[in-house]
This record gives structure tokens, sequence and C-alpha cells, in this order.
């Protein structure tokens, strides 16, 4: 079962799933975010995606903190690109000890959720604060702004534009500008839109160049994506 909010650290949400045998999984699609996770005893951090991911493992509960894209490399102190594709221990980044303790807080809270969300809102309070270019370049791009032109209106080069997002993001303005529109398809797709219409509102070439971007990034046809829920 899996459930998320608003969280109270600005951008990010708060989620909570529990895995056991039975449940179908739907895959963590790429979205150029990167999470602070709680289970069972251990803190983790899972880096930028450039393909789905499929939650699997023993039956454990979880939770998480979802920050927004380029929103965790500050909080972290790491930059992003050295955590892509990446499921890392917390104390592989930060101090030994201090995550023992934080580990230790949340295992004895009534509600790890809450108490791994207060632990990120703790930390975020010293942390230096995101590049203000992040936001309206992540805005550029969900709007289907090509890489250059977004480069051009918010005053950077290419190739500046290119480390700022390998450093937030994980990868590239061009991988990042694919993962959302991918985000932008499924969304209309769920919402009954049909595949050929949604390709041409998301900005892909046709039907046929939505279904292999899905099938790259998704790992599944988009109608077996849809059908996970």
């Amino acid at each position: 079962m899996y459930a998320e909010r608003v969280s109270r650290l600005p951008g990010a949400v708060v989620w909570s799933r529990t895995l056991d045998d039975g449940s179908a999984v739907r895959p963590v699609l790429p979205d150029g975010c990167m999470d602070l996770l709680w289970s069972e005893g251990r803190l983790l951090v899972a880096g930028p995606d450039t393909r789905a991911h499929v939650p699997g493992g023993a039956p454990a509960r979880w939770a998480g903190v979802r920050f927004r894209p380029g929103g965790a490399p500050a909080f972290l102190g790491v930059p992003a690109h050295e955590l892509r594709d990446r499921r890392v221990d917390l104390a592989d980044l930060w101090p030994a000890a201090a995550v023992r303790r934080l580990s230790a807080r949340i295992d004895a809270a009534a509600d790890p959720v809450t108490a791994l969300e207060q632990l990120a809102l703790d930390r975020a309070a010293g942390s230096p604060a995101p590049d203000p270019l992040l936001r309206p370049l992540v805005a550029a791009l969900d709007a289907g702004r090509p890489v250059a032109a977004t480069a051009d209106e918010l005053g950077l080069g290419v190739r500046r534009l290119h480390r700022l997002s390998l450093a937030a993001f994980g990868y590239g303005p061009k991988t990042l500008a694919r993962v959302l529109r991918l985000r932008r398809a499924v969304a209309l797709a769920r919402d009954g839109v049909p595949f050929a219409v949604t390709a041409v509102r998301t900005g892909y070439a046709d039907q046929a160049h939505l279904a292999r971007e899905v099938r790259e990034l998704a790992g599944m046809p988009l109608g077996e994506l849809l059908a996970l829920g």
C-alpha cells in the first residue's frame, strides 16, 4: 500500500509504502528527484533515476521524503550525479555515528513518516539554499522549451547549464527534459486521453515515438504501466 502527502518542507512530498508478498508494485518512474528513505532501522538515499525503479526485496515498511527536483544535493552535500541510479546508505554520505542517532530516533517514533519529515526539516534549516536558477530551469524544460533556448533565457551557456544540471538533477538537461515529458504524457494517459492525442500534446513526433520513450524509460508499454494503477 502506498500513500503520500505534501510535506512541510517546501516543494517536497512525504510518502509511505508497505511491501508485502502479494501486492503488485508500480514502478517508480524517473522524475529528476532524490529521496531520503527509512526502512526497518536503515536510513538511505535514492539517487536520481534514468530508468524506472521497481521496489523489491523482503516485506518491509518504507517512508520517504521526495525533494523537489534539484532540492536534495544542497541538503545532502553531494552532487546528484554521484548518486545517479543508486540507493546508498546515508552513513556513506554523513558521519556514521550521527546517522545511527538519527535512525534510532526514527525507529523509536510512533510515526516514522513524521519523524523522517522532521529530520529533513531540521537538516534543511541549516543547509544552503538550492541555486535559484533551478526552479525556472525545471519550469522551462517542463513546458517543452528547447535546451539552447532555455540556456539563453536563463543567461547561461549550454555547457554551464549542463554542469548545473548534472550537479542538481544527476543528468544533463536533455535527459531531464525527456523525463519531465514522460511524466506529463503518463499523467495525460492516466486521465483517459488517447495515446495518439497524448503524444501530440506532450511534444512527441507521433504515438510510436511516445511508445519507444515509455518502453525505454519505464521499462514496459504504456498500457501495461497504466494497468498497474
